[in-house]
């Protein structure tokens, strides 16, 4: 099931999605995505169903809009790592970034005019549905609603001059997310699922999770002996090769009109453009 957040007729709606037919039918019961996630943490059964409505008449917006907490890992693909020759973690590494960097598909990523060096990375986010902590591993799958993609966009200049990774990734819009949530029980196989990002018709980014060097169970796992994950919460789970910063024989960051799509296998295609501000 393909759960989206949607507006229409000035309205907000969530709904399950039927891409086959380009529809998607509103539920009416729970009326909001937190509801849901909590009454159903992971396959959703007890919904409620209304009007059926073609997707090009509707607004998507970003599925989770107010996230308890956005979890970031940093350098958890082989191939990323190599492209900037930084040695493979031992252990997750981790930062956050505010629910304000929040916005959905369509929506415009708003680049400060001081910020010179805008990125892209492409990330499959994982979806909390039950609160726990010290989630034992071979559990962790019972604690996940869904998939979903994320965008962790940066600014680069403002990243390598604190030499941490905050304030140039907290931006506002520096994390579209969407354009559905992909229930659980869809995603067959979380370690095996192609991801790739264009800028306007360009290939960047052209990579499998099966790349990652801890799997969305182990990080799930991992997190949870650090802090009480919440239903809601999204866990991004790192970015391929391919960011605009390693790119050879010079980098290539993201300007003015620039139009960035991120796909991944089963979930969808996440587009934004860049509006500088």
């Amino acid at each position: 099931m393909k759960i989206a957040r949607f507006k229409h007729k000035n309205r907000h709606h969530i709904g399950t999605v039927d891409e086959k037919a380009q529809t998607i039918t509103t539920i009416t019961e729970p009326k909001t995505i937190q509801q849901l996630i909590r009454q159903n943490p992971t396959t959703p059964k007890t919904v409620e169903k209304g009007a059926i409505l073609k997707l090009n008449r509707v607004q998507l917006l970003a599925p989770i809009a107010h996230p308890t907490k956005i979890i970031c890992l940093g350098l958890n693909y082989y191939d990323h790592a190599r492209e900037q020759n930084a040695p493979i973690p031992n252990e997750p590494i981790i930062f956050i970034k505010p629910h304000t960097t929040v916005t959905g598909p369509k929506q415009p990523i708003l680049k400060p005019k001081r910020v010179k060096q805008l990125d892209y990375e492409a990330e499959l986010a994982v979806v909390i549905g039950k609160k726990a902590k010290n989630i034992a591993l071979s559990e962790a799958r019972n604690h996940i609603f869904g998939y979903t993609i994320l965008n962790d966009v940066s600014a680069r200049d403002v990243q390598f001059k604190d030499k941490q990774w905050t304030r140039g990734k907290s931006f506002d819009t520096f994390a579209p997310i969407g354009p559905y949530i992909a229930t659980a029980d869809q995603i067959k196989n979380p370690n095996n699922l192609k991801i790739k990002t264009w800028v306007n018709q360009e290939l960047r980014q052209d990579s499998s999770t099966k790349n990652m060097v801890f799997k969305p169970h182990e990080i799930v796992h991992y997190l949870s002996k650090v802090m009480t994950l919440e239903p809601t919460d999204i866990i991004s789970t790192g970015t391929p090769a391919g960011v605009g910063f390693a790119m050879k024989p010079e980098p290539k960051f993201l300007e003015h009109g620039d139009t960035v799509t991120v796909e991944i296998e089963v979930i969808g295609r996440l587009e934004n453009c860049v509006v500088e501000v």
